[in-house]
């Protein structure tokens, strides 16, 4: 059920001598000579505004559109898709059946799709009832998923260390890059953002966000998330999980699974975080 507290920032290697390969090695770079990678700037988090969030959400998939913040909540019988204003109640908010476990959500106008983790379907809705339109099947987990509007594509995460681009309508598999830092595979990615041609994911089951290029699948951000939570809000919640680029703004929204607050944040680098 992808059940893990969180990790103490302070133990999560930035991208200096190590990496995280997927299958919970960790590898070494040293003597990778001749291989031209990409530099990896490492990044914190600036807090701008802190709001509440509703600590019994699972949150799976976190995204604004139209004005709205959608997020996606997941749990056998208690799987959601709920949208509204961020820091209050929702003003809408859908069940999903008792069997399904609600995973990533991007929206793509009119419609939006909900991801299920090993249910082997994704859902369609109507964006702005939350109504479902059609189920289509899905092979294998699903895990986040983004929409690059530019390239009218679909990005999906199953938790390995590929993106995998789909068809916007039919999600049938459009190609696929692997994603590295410095040459080394960076798994477990889990909910996704699209920015342009970047996406940013979260590392499961880490307080970690990597910035990735689309294209090359190269990482060339690492956002070490330092801890949001209190100790004892911490004894509660899980792990750091949402994402959502806030329109028209550098900034973005955070949050994860059970935590009572959702942070409006700014990526800045880590030099001037110390500052």
């Amino acid at each position: 059920m992808r059940l893990a507290f969180l990790v103490p920032v302070a133990t999560v290697a930035l991208f200096v001598g190590s990496c995280d390969t997927g299958d919970g090695a960790v590898e070494n770079r040293r003597g990778m000579s001749g291989q031209t990678a990409a530099r990896v700037e490492p990044l914190t988090v600036r807090v701008v505004e802190t709001l509440p969030h509703d600590p019994t959400a699972f949150t799976q998939g976190l995204e604004m559109a139209h004005g709205k913040l959608y997020e996606s909540t997941g749990l056998p019988g208690r799987s959601t898709i709920r949208t509204g204003r961020p820091g209050a109640p929702p003003a809408q908010r859908t069940e999903l059946p008792e069997e399904l476990f609600a995973e990533g959500i991007t929206v793509m106008g009119p419609t939006l799709w909900q991801l299920t983790w090993q249910n082997g379907v994704a859902i369609e809705r109507d964006a702005g009832t939350l109504e479902e339109l059609r189920r289509v099947p899905y092979e294998g987990e699903g895990w986040g998923v983004c929409h690059q509007r530019h390239r009218d594509r679909l990005v999906t995460s199953d938790g390995t260390s590929r993106l995998v681009f789909r068809d916007t309508r039919t999600l049938e598999k459009r190609g696929e890059v692997a994603v590295t830092a410095r040459g080394k595979p960076v798994g477990r990615l889990n909910e996704l953002e699209c920015v342009g041609d970047i996406v940013y994911a979260n590392v499961w089951p880490t307080d970690r966000i990597v910035r990735i290029d689309a294209g090359s699948g190269e990482v060339t951000g690492d956002i070490a998330v330092p801890a949001l939570l209190s100790d004892a809000e911490r004894r509660h919640a899980d792990v750091l999980n949402g994402i959502a680029a806030v329109p028209g703004t550098e900034q973005f929204l955070l949050t994860g699974k059970w935590w009572p607050k959702m942070f409006r944040v700014s990526f800045v680098s880590a030099a001037a975080g110390k500052g």
